[in-house]
């Protein structure tokens, strides 16, 4: 305290606002009319994602295979490649695989497929007939998921991969859908 008994600080403060004409205050925005909320929302020219087609953003590729071959990195890590990709399959054929490509991630995740007949004769396309899912680690940016045949071996008909990134597979964490045929090959 001075001798006035006022604080220096509490006097500049006092003396700001003078100067402003008593607006100290930030004014408030003006009123608008009631909008409909598409008007009122920031548009964005984003087209919607299409959870029927192949994943995207979180795969560099992803691809269905009837094998694969695990290779050295450029960062000596193992990285799995496929071998002898393809979308059309042998109805002897003891497994199916879906090999894929990652980015870098930050936390460690599951990525599972589950395998429903689309298009198969006497078979109920509601009911998964394969599975698999396989566990990221930090260091891991590839991996494959393994179909195995079902009893009494492929049918020939479509067939669709619903890939799920996550813990438990539900509706939330679908990404995409994969599609491979089961046909006698020439």
């Amino acid at each position: 305290m001075h001798k006035t008994g006022v604080h220096p600080l509490t006097a500049a403060i006092l003396l700001a606002s003078l100067c402003l004409g008593g607006q100290s205050r930030a004014e408030q925005p003006p009123l608008t009319r009631d909008m409909p909320i598409q008007e009122f929302q920031n548009k964005a020219d984003v087209p919607p994602y299409d959870f029927d087609a192949p994943p995207q953003g979180l795969f560099r590729s992803i691809q269905f295979s009837e094998s694969f071959e695990e290779e050295m990195g450029f960062r000596r890590t193992h990285e799995i490649v496929p071998t002898s990709p393809t979308e059309v399959f042998r109805p002897d054929s003891p497994s199916i695989f879906i090999v894929f490509s990652v980015y870098p991630h930050y936390e460690s995740y599951q990525v599972q497929g589950v395998c429903y007949p689309e298009q198969v004769e006497g078979l109920d396309p509601m009911k998964p007939v394969a599975q698999d899912g396989m566990y990221l680690a930090l260091e891991d940016e590839s991996g494959y998921l393994k179909l195995f045949s079902p009893p009494g071996g492929w049918r020939p008909g479509k067939y669709k991969v619903a890939i799920h990134i996550g813990w438990q597979v539900n509706q939330a964490n679908l990404i995409g859908t994969m599609r491979f045929t089961v046909a006698q090959k020439p």
